[in-house]
């Protein structure tokens, strides 16, 4: 069990401090200017002496030989650097590499600058427009022109181009003095050597620098690089998502305002669109479930809503199910008799028979999955599902996956 999870305000805090250059290079700073909290720089051209003019031409030199940066392309070259470590770093990493814990939780990862050529037209366009379909956001608005330009400028030639290292996170000047004394514990920082090494296979030295790792770094770098994956930790709602919220309602603009609107559970207020028109009966359904079972199960059916993730066990993900798994007859059971030991509750003094035949098409229409061979275009939610988080003991011996269903579908006493 090795990714480690940090909520709340402790999680913005300590992130901040992740994207370092995993390859190394503690301990050089520069007198370039950095923004505030920004890294101290490695040593550039732009803080060498005046008197290190270039030098004369060499015979034998072609003419076309790279001649050293002026003042002012160096200049802005040092204000792109500035602008990368303060707005770039998070997610590409102080070298390019997208070598960061931020990177290992977007899909898909941010781009590594070293790996693959990259003109500077398409690094300033994904700067001005974003990357859709990407975490790349637009910075328009948020830098100027010139801001733009010498940050592409430096991302081209820093990393594209010269491969280099640009910035040391693990300084004197951040608060990390004499920081090579910690040398042990690096390979598992850089990935070197997986955290869940067996022991046995660790020199002395090793092992202690794992315990260094553990004990202190792990903080910011997280697992590092690990051979078994393990579960993934899931996620509880601590508190309530914000004033004016209503679960089992939509939620959606304009009634929502910006915050609210990146909230995972809120998102999970959407009904799901579905391609074809719905039928009379599954029409009054929609109504129904928006109205009573959405409270739970989220309009989108997957129950990671936040009351959905409140309860333990957690509400049902009805898009994990299809007609095969969960026949209509179990369904109706389900609606009109509730589920023991969870919080379903049973709907038969308060639905009409009708109304619960009406739940139950329009679940199977909007929510569960296509059967083999069926046309996938029946069903198209806004919210696409995903992964189950790991089941609590309760949930598991209800036998919450589709081969619990079935063996319940031949036990209706369950």
């Amino acid at each position: 069990m090795w990714r480690f999870t940090l909520l709340g305000v402790t999680e913005a805090a300590l992130l901040l401090l992740m994207g370092h250059d995993l390859g190394g290079g503690w301990g050089r700073t520069s007198t370039a200017a950095s923004p505030p909290g920004a890294p101290a720089l490695l040593p550039t051209a732009a803080a060498a002496p005046a008197a290190a003019a270039p030098a004369a031409a060499t015979p034998g030199v072609p003419a076309t030989a790279p001649q050293r940066p002026t003042a002012p392309r160096e200049a802005q070259h040092e204000r792109g650097r500035a602008v990368y470590n303060f707005r770039c770093y998070f997610c590409h990493g102080y070298s390019g590499d997208s070598k960061t814990l931020a990177s290992t939780y977007l899909s898909p990862r941010p781009r590594d600058f070293t790996a693959a050529p990259i003109g500077a037209a398409a690094i300033e366009a994904a700067v001005r427009e974003g990357k859709p379909g990407t975490a790349m956001k637009s910075f328009r608005g948020i830098l100027s022109d010139d801001e733009v330009r010498a940050v592409t400028a430096f991302v081209e030639r820093e990393f594209v181009r010269d491969k280099a290292r640009n910035t040391a996170y693990h300084t004197a000047e951040n608060g990390w003095p004499r920081h090579e004394r910690h040398a042990a514990a690096f390979p598992f920082a850089r990935g070197d050597i997986a955290l869940d090494a067996p022991p046995e296979t660790l020199t002395a030295p090793q092992q202690a620098g794992r315990g260094l790792f553990l004990t202190t770094c792990i903080t910011c770098h997280d697992r590092a690089r690990v051979s078994e994956e393990g579960p993934v930790w899931a996620a509880r709602p601590l508190s309530y998502p914000r004033m004016g919220f209503q679960p089992g309602q939509p939620n959606l603009p304009p009634g929502i305002d910006a915050i609210s609107g990146a909230s995972v559970y809120a998102r999970q207020e959407r009904p799901p669109q579905v391609a074809a028109a719905l039928t009379p009966q599954e029409k009054r359904g929609e109504k129904l479930f928006q109205d009573n079972c959405a409270f739970c199960h989220g309009g989108s059916g997957t129950g990671r809503n936040w009351i959905g993730q409140f309860l333990e066990p957690k509400a049902r993900d009805l898009t994990q199910y299809s007609k095969a798994t969960m026949p209509r007859v179990l369904l109706r059971q389900r609606i009109r008799e509730g589920l023991p030991d969870t919080s379903m509750p049973a709907w038969k003094d308060v639905l009409e028979p009708a109304e619960v035949e009406a739940v139950a098409a329009y679940v199977e229409r909007a929510m569960f999955r296509a059967e083999p061979g069926a046309p996938q275009a029946l069903r198209s939610p806004q919210v696409p599902p995903a992964p189950r988080a790991p089941r609590a003991p309760q949930a598991a011996a209800m036998g919450d996956t589709g081969a619990g269903v079935e063996r319940a579908a031949t036990n209706p006493s369950r």
